[in-house]
Parts: structure tokens; sequence; C-alpha cells
């Protein structure tokens, strides 16, 4: 090509690219907003980055409109949320992004089938995740002279404000320092929100191709980076959909504390039909705690959880404390086939522990000797130990549990890594164990961790990458303490990188083991302290982490200097418990403290698969079955 021509070519490129989204490119460029700084870009890429991960455009079309309120209307100019819905582009093909609109109106004027449309003096903000080598020059050059992170493999993403003139074209515009504040807060909200989603199957058209989502809401609390916050550190985000979705129920007392989102039960419907539930265990009324046979027992007709042994006991349950938690055990019970671990081969009922152990040739054997209640003569921590591994494990057969060995076959571009595990399929096939082998269910207590640590907590992470140590705080131990074999896993897990101290604080710490330190591999160790956290925390060494399993944080009171001293600390903590339902009380619980909730109420990946009942329900609920973080 003739160098002038060439020329002429790389400027029309530049100046009408192919761009993304409505149309030609914007040429816009982070670098040339008013009063942004370098480290205000690079959070704003390390956010969309991580959206990107969780890919949305999985389930998500334009067609899905999200309502998003980032703090109060007066923290905005205009005394309004700038960009209050969205919708997610390119999960049906074309361009992949957001656009965000001024109003749930303007979303709707301009959502075709498949694309956006162009409809006159409307104006909204686009973020659009485009293939470096599609870029503008200007922001090819921003991204190599910052080192911002790439999302995927080679994609950015490129923010602009467009709107299409009455004549038909379309004008673009730098976004404002404030846009892109309000930009970063929903990327982080949404990247924990939207896989909490659930699909409707009776909720839309039999002959629609849309995925329908049951009406949602959810408030977390994201932190500020230091160049975008302004005086304070964090900001509650509530994201629902559809857009005009909103609490049912009036706001908790407490000014910190989430709303519940569910109505709670009319008089008319708690007795209209009352169901009898059959099932020949014992359970126990909710209301008087008698023992009943399961064919004798009634149960709530709207969340079928709790039991009765009569109605008197029921309307006295349903007035006293019932009402207000009976949407959220609709809810929870609603989600039991869902939540179900169907991969395993091996029995997934617990009611009778000792006869499950029974049926698998472990009972009275091993690290097994705590899951049921045959040695709770025995302090914890103290059950006599014979030998090695297998005898640990109870005697099962060599190929059922996983043997003292690395991972060396596992290498990420040319280097070993931590091993990053999505949940329990994956980490059976890594170790070549059958789905009969029951070891899931004392794993999940280290892999819980391991998965807090590389997963949901990304300082952690990243320190284990560089080749660090992480030390972690680990609040109320109690069968763990015989079950350090289980934990040298992590070990494993860490691949040749990083390295993890686990301190255990807890009153079920036996005197003569406290102040003991053991090496579990050559990566993990473990220190044992007798005593109340909030009085040994200031002598131990500071935590990157604090984690507390199964911890059943709503039916304790003396959790409260222990929470006290998690928030003087400001260090990123996470609470498993068995049910969503105990979780959500949890999260209560936690903000009532003045914590803030960073991770909503999740699934744990990692939860044990052996399914427990409380003794009056029929709701189902799983060891560390559920997980939120606060205070990152």
């Amino acid at each position: 090509m003739d160098l002038h021509l060439k020329n002429v070519f790389d400027r029309f490129q530049e100046q009408f690219g192919s761009g993304p989204g409505l149309g030609p490119g914007s040429g816009t460029c982070l670098m040339k907003v008013e009063g942004i700084s370098p480290n205000f870009i690079k959070s704003v890429f390390k956010a969309s980055a991580a959206l990107y991960r969780t890919d949305p455009w999985k389930r998500l079309c334009p067609g899905h409109l999200f309502g998003i309120r980032v703090g109060k209307d007066t923290d905005w100019s205009g005394k309004k949320q700038p960009f209050p819905c969205v919708q997610f582009i390119g999960g049906d093909g074309g361009d992949i992004g957001f656009n965000m609109f001024r109003s749930q109106n303007d979303a709707k004027r301009m959502t075709g089938s498949r694309e956006t449309i162009q409809v006159p003096n409307v104006e909204l903000l686009r973020v659009t995740y485009e293939r470096e080598s599609l870029m503008f020059p200007s922001n090819r050059k921003m991204i190599k002279s910052l080192s911002l992170e790439a999302s995927g493999i080679d994609r950015f993403p490129v923010i602009d404000v467009a709107r299409c003139t009455s004549s038909g074209t379309l004008r673009f515009r730098h976004p404002t320092p404030e846009e892109l504040r309000f930009v970063y807060a929903f990327m982080k909200a949404i990247a924990l929100v939207h896989p909490l989603l659930q699909e409707d199957k009776e909720g839309g058209p039999k002959w629609s191709r849309l995925m329908y989502f049951e009406p949602f809401i959810e408030t977390v609390d994201v932190q500020w980076p230091q160049e975008m916050a302004k005086g304070y550190d964090l900001v509650a985000v509530t994201i629902s959909h559809p857009p005009g979705q909103a609490y049912e129920e009036k706001t908790s007392s407490t000014a910190s504390s989430t709303p519940t989102k569910y109505a709670e039960l009319s008089r008319e419907e708690a007795f209209v039909d009352i169901r009898v539930y059959s099932n020949g265990n014992l359970r126990q009324c909710a209301a008087c705690e008698k023992e009943i046979h399961g064919e004798q027992a009634l149960s709530c007709v709207r969340c079928q959880a709790v039991l009765y042994c009569s109605s008197v006991c029921q309307k006295q349950h349903l007035k006293e404390t019932h009402k207000s938690m009976c949407g959220l055990y609709k809810a929870m019970m609603e989600r039991e086939e869902e939540l179900a671990m169907n991969i395993f081969m091996f029995p997934c009922a617990a009611d009778q522990p000792c006869k499950w152990l029974e049926s698998l040739g472990i009972h009275q054997k091993g690290m097994w000797r705590r899951k049921c209640s045959c040695y709770s003569h025995c302090p914890f921590g103290l059950l006599p130990v014979k030998g090695g591994l297998w005898d640990s494990w109870g005697g099962l057969n060599d190929e059922e549990f996983p043997h003292d060995s690395s991972f060396h076959h596992h290498v990420r571009d040319g280097m070993s890594s931590p091993i990053l595990l999505s949940g329990w399929s994956e980490y059976y096939n890594l170790r070549s164990l059958p789905l009969s082998s029951p070891i899931a269910d004392i794993l999940s207590h280290p892999l819980t961790v391991y998965y807090i640590l590389t997963t949901l907590n990304i300082s952690s992470k990243n320190l284990l990458m560089k080749g660090k140590e992480v030390v972690v705080h680990y609040l109320g131990p109690e069968g763990e303490l015989d079950w350090m074999p289980a934990f040298a896993e992590v070990g494993h897990l860490l691949n040749g990188l990083g390295n993890v101290q686990i301190i255990m604080v807890g009153s079920e710490v036996p005197t003569n083991l406290s102040g003991t330190t053991s090496g579990i591999g050559s990566r993990v160790r473990v220190n044992l302290v007798r005593g109340v956290y909030e009085e040994e925390a200031s002598y131990l060494p500071s935590p990157h982490v604090i984690v507390a399993l199964n911890c059943g944080l709503s039916c304790y009171s003396t959790w409260g200097g222990a929470l006290n001293s998690i928030k003087s600390m400001g260090v990123p903590a996470f609470f498993t418990d068995q049910s969503e339902i105990s979780c959500a009380n949890a999260k209560q619980v936690l903000r009532s403290a003045g914590l803030y909730i960073t991770h909503p109420v999740m699934p744990n990946p990692f939860r044990s698969p052996v399914k427990h009942h409380e003794p009056s329900s029929n709701l189902p609920s799983y060891s560390n079955g559920f997980v939120l973080g606060v205070n990152t």
C-alpha cells in the first residue's frame, strides 16, 4: 500500500473505528477524563476483570433488567442515582458488555429482541469488553502504560456515554469521575449477587427462549478504593431484579441492617390446610419441644419446614416467632432440590450417624469417631491415635482417601501455582477418588478454609500466588482438633507455592495442647490456643483472614466480644453455618455488631454432602452449608 494511503487509512481507523455496541467507536479514553488518577483507572479495570470472570452472560440477556442503588440519593449530584437501571448485552451474540440507563423506561425503549435500539435523545453509559486488537490506539497506549488488568485473555473494558441525536447520529462523551464511581460500585456488587438469581421455571411463557428469574433483591457492602473514597470506606449497594422489586416487609429496627425481602404469612393462609407430615422418625414440636412421631406431626402449610404436635402449638408459635420467619423458611425449602448434592454415591442421611458410619464400615474408627456421639466422653483433640494415614481414614480402601502426595503434574504456563477448585466434582476427579468415598464429610472443613483463602478473599490469594505466608485465625474448633491429617490436603493444594499458618482458638482446646504447634506437611502448620478469642487475640500474630465454621452465630450471646475484636482489627472474616436460614440470621447479628457484609449468603461448594435435619424441622441443613463474609 502506498505510504500516503496507509497514513490516511490509519487516521480513518482511529477516528471511525469499527467500535462496540451502538455503532462507530467513540474514541473516548479514560486518561482524558478530568480529575481522574491512574490508580482510579486501575481500580475500575480490576473490578471490571473480576466481573468478567463471573461470566454473567451465560444466563443474562438484554431482557433481564436490574435495578441498582448505590448509597443514598443525596450522595450524587442532582440528588438522584445516575444510572439506576442496567442490562447485560452480548449473551446471545454481539459485543459483550452492559448498558446503564437513566431510568427503567429508557431501558425498555432501547431494548430490542437481540440488540440495543437507537432512541433519540436518550443517554446511556456503556461498558463493552472489547478485544485489544480492535481498540483505539489511545486506549491501547493507556493499557500498556498503566499495566491494566485484562478481562479474560485479551479483552479490556471500554467505557463511554452515548446519545443518539434526533437526526439519528451518535454522539459520545467521556464519563465523569462520579459516573465511574457508580460503575465501579455496580461491578463489584453484581459480581457477588448475580450468581444467586434463581430460575423461575413456571414464570414465563412455555415458548419463550428467555430464561426467567424469580424476583430478587439483595444489599451488599462495597469497599471504595482509597482514591475513590469520599469520607466513607464502604457503601451499601442494592441490586434488584426486576428493577421495581422492593422489600415487602418493614426494615429492621437497626439502621445498619438489611431488610428482609420475604412477605409475612397472612392469617387467612396460615390455617387453610394443615398438612400431615408423614415420617417415621421422632421429631420435636417447634413450640413445646415435645417429641412426636412423624405420622402424628403437623407442619406449617406455607413453608412446610417446622413441625407441631397440635394446632394449639402451631397457633402459639405463629403468633410468637414463626410469622416473621415463615417466608424465609419457605424460600429455603423451595431450594432443597437445587441445594441437594447428588454427585455422591454414598448414603446421604445422618439422622442416625452410627448406622450411617456402620454401613460404610468406618464406625468408631480413625477420624470418623467425631462423627457420632460414641466418643463424646473423650475431649476434643485427645482421641487415641493408632498409626498412619490409613488408620486416620478409618481403614478405607487405598483408592478411597487422599494420600500424602502432592500435585506435581498440575502446572500452568510452565509454573506451579495453587490449585483453584470450584467444587467436589473437580476435587474428586483431581485425586482420582470414587464418588462412593465419604471423605468429603471430613474434608469439608479444610477445603472450605482453602476455598476462602484462594477464591473468596483476594488479598490472601495474592499472597499465596507470590509464595508468601497467610495467617488464619480459626475460631471455635471442636472436631477439627482430631482431623489434623485432613488439613494436610491444604498444603498439597498449595502445589509448592505459599504457606498457611492456622491458629485455632477456642474453649474446647485441651489445656495440655494449648500453646503447641504442629507441622501438617511442609506448607501448613497449626497452633492451638485455649481461651476466649477477644482475650487472646492481642497476643496472637496478626491475621490475614479470620474464619469460623459452623459457628451458630445467631444462637450464642457469647459472640459479642469476638465480633468487637474482629471489627477493631478490620480483617476479612468469613462465617459458615449449616442452613441458609441460620446464615441469614447470622447476617443480622453481624450487621448489628457494626460489621459490613461483603459476601452475601451463598452456598458453599465444599459443604458436607451429608444431610442433617434439625430435630424440630423438615428443613435440610449441611455442615458448612452456607458462607458469608464481612469487613473486607
